[in-house]
């Protein structure tokens, strides 16, 4: 298992995150856990919290609208409208929080989901980019680095 590529890369000049992951297991499976709410929510959060989809309608101009929860039921929300999908091999999104009323609070950023697979190994190469500085500060202060790390490795116990 050790031999699975996990690459985190922070260029803080271009307010952009590149992640590459590979999971042992088909293409199907793993672009099924990233874009169906039931498999999402079970591992799209860093615990304590839970993920909690209300709503996901995983289509061109579609959106997920969801909570990160903490244990004692304080909800963080968050938008991903979908700006491109090719199925199976790779889907763009605007990402933002929100209010629970689904006001977002802009500016996002972009996430570029691209998998590929070679031997049953799925590579997931996930390029993130902030459209401000600020933004991108405030994820790495909220430690999206030691957070999607975690979701990351549920998702591979998951699968």
């Amino acid at each position: 298992m050790s031999n699975l590529q996990f690459d985190f890369t922070i260029d803080l000049a271009n307010n952009t995150v590149v992640v590459v992951r590979e999971f042992n297991a088909a293409l199907p499976l793993v672009w099924d856990a990233f874009t169906k709410p039931e498999i999402l929510d079970q591992w799209w959060a860093p615990k304590p919290f839970e993920s909690r989809t209300k709503v996901m309608d995983f289509q061109v101009g579609g959106r997920r609208f969801y909570a990160m929860v903490s244990p004692e039921g304080h909800e963080m929300w968050q938008v991903q409208q979908y700006t491109s999908i090719t199925p199976k091999t790779n889907f763009k999104y605007l990402s933002a929080f929100a209010d629970k009323d689904e006001n977002m609070n802009l500016p996002g950023s972009d996430w570029d989901l691209t998998l590929s697979e070679e031997n049953g190994i799925t590579k997931v190469s996930i390029s993130i980019y902030n459209e401000s500085q600020e933004r991108m500060q405030k994820m790495i202060e909220m430690g999206f680095k030691e957070g999607f790390t975690m979701t990351l490795n549920y998702l591979d116990q998951l699968l």
